[in-house]
């Protein structure tokens, strides 16, 4: 198993010096100290006062195969990539015969199009002013780091289709129209109840969650459901049952299913009262209740053909529109009024033509005389009557402008909000604004990535230490007192 602190690059901490090294090394000759030193680091330089490179050793054939080995008499800095060379000018300028320096991580440009990271320390030996750096090839760790990255994207990604996947199972569970339970299969206690069971039992869904089910039944109609319970339990199929409530005031169709979730059996339950679907059947006294509430409404409510040309409309989105009569804005096209003509219309089309119906979808309403009023769209698809149409509720958002210009204020800090501009605001602006969501997003990964290490951050993302503060300060991130910018 790979630890996050061993993806953390080599201490920077100082050395700690052998106690007596003139008495336990002082024998060695010059080969066994070469071969000592080419032993423990995977490249070893030895350069002269002036940072040339006079002799080198690789621990491996890898750099080898790099050309590295043509080094020799060139200067160290020309070896490195250009923003490593003030490393190089700092290690040599640091570099003390007790050892006690930095570790750098700098770049060597590479023939495969790819830079090799390789942590240095440099040692000054002998009075003429050579010096030996030793250096740890670092390929392996930015590997392990990439695929930590890799791993942590795929598991935000799979986190995000779990979230969508319970959104719509909320959704669907809220809005059902027949009656719902979620049971423990070992207690029968109530994990879970939609609004339709609470209004059919006649009981809060706050306090119907932790009851044992069945209740509010006689002792006979009270073991009919707990033997059916039993058998689907067992067998995983039950016929459903008829029983009536305790007083025999209503009666109740229950059926039942069984399924696991986290190593535990859940039923879930179903419930249907005959009378109530008796009274859903009687229509067009209620419907025409429901199209005088619909005519009454203050949002908006249009019903289209399936192409979106208008068949009506309510007072409501005529007024949005700034049009007089309904007459005037039948068989136009609703993306007449729309934000994005030609955009939003067909996205809405789209998606009920796949999904069936569609919630807070965010435009803005254009009035026939110039106004333009932010709203949300929620609409749906009636595809199997006899004239099949779409419906969409218009509701004006405008008392949210506010909050909508604090979100502005701070950034787009989600896809899902950057989409919502797309339309709104011009490319090259939603282009910066991805930059800096990006940007700072891994910033502050790296941060938690090194336990807020700000110089392992910084070189984790292959920047300087004026660069990594400069983007620290542009977004508030951490505590930039200036004593602090000495411990990079």
């Amino acid at each position: 198993m790979i630890r996050i602190q061993d993806l953390i690059p080599i201490s920077v901490e100082r050395v700690k010096q052998f106690k007596a090294p003139k008495q336990s090394l002082g024998e060695l000759k010059p080969d066994q100290v070469a071969s000592l030193i080419a032993a423990a680091a995977d490249v070893s330089l030895v350069l002269d006062d002036a940072g040339v490179i006079q002799d080198l050793a690789f621990g491996s054939d890898e750099l080898s195969m790099e050309g590295y080995g043509q080094w020799l008499g060139k200067p160290w800095v020309d070896t490195v990539t250009l923003d490593s060379r003030n490393k190089i000018e700092a290690l040599l300028r640091d570099a003390g015969a007790d050892g006690n320096t930095r570790w750098r991580q700098v770049n060597h440009p590479s023939g495969r199009g790819v830079d090799v990271p390789v942590m240095y320390s440099a040692v000054r030996v002998g009075d003429d002013g050579r010096v030996v750096a030793m250096g740890r090839d670092l390929r392996g760790i930015a590997t392990l780091q990439r695929r930590l990255v890799e791993s942590q994207q795929m598991m935000e990604r799979e986190y995000s289709r779990l979230r969508h996947a319970e959104t719509r199972y909320r959704l669907l569970f809220q809005v059902a129209s027949e009656a719902v339970l979620i049971m423990d299969a070992a207690t029968h206690k109530v994990v879970e109840a939609n609004p339709s069971a609470g209004e059919l039992l006649g009981d809060s869904v706050g306090r119907m969650v932790g009851k044992v089910f069945p209740e509010g039944f006689d002792l006979e109609n009270t073991q009919s459901i707990q033997d059916m319970l039993a058998t689907v339990r067992a067998t995983g199929y039950a016929e459903e049952v008829s029983v009536r409530s305790l007083g025999g005031e209503r009666e109740f169709i229950i059926a039942a299913s069984l399924f696991r979730q986290d190593n535990a059996s859940h039923f879930l339950v179903r419930l249907r009262c005959p009378v109530l679907d008796a009274l859903s059947s009687v229509g067009p006294q209620m419907h025409s209740r429901v199209l005088a509430m619909v005519e009454r409404a203050p949002d908006g409510f249009v019903v289209t053909d399936l192409s979106g040309r208008i068949l009506t409309a309510n007072p409501a989105f005529l007024e949005l529109a700034q049009m007089p009569t309904e007459d005037q804005v039948r068989g136009q096209s609703l993306g007449r009024w729309l934000g994005r003509p030609g955009v939003d219309l067909n996205v809405l089309i789209g998606n009920l033509r796949e999904h069936g119906s569609l919630r807070l979808f965010s435009t803005a309403m254009r009035g026939e005389y110039g106004s333009s009023t932010e709203v949300e769209i929620s609409a749906v698809a009636v595809l199997d009557a006899d004239s099949p149409c779409l419906g969409f509720t218009i509701r004006s958002v405008g008392p949210r402008l506010s909050r909508d210009s604090v979100i502005a204020r701070d950034g787009p800090r989600s896809v899902e909000q950057l989409t919502e501009l797309v339309g709104r605001v011009p490319l090259k602006d939603l282009v910066r604004e991805s930059t800096d969501m990006i940007e700072r997003l891994c910033i502050e990964a790296a941060l938690e990535l090194t336990n807020d290490n700000r110089a392992s951050a910084a070189e984790m993302l292959g920047l300087s230490r004026q660069s990594f503060y400069v983007k620290l300060r542009r977004y508030g991130l951490g505590d930039l007192a200036p004593e602090n910018e000495d411990k990079l």
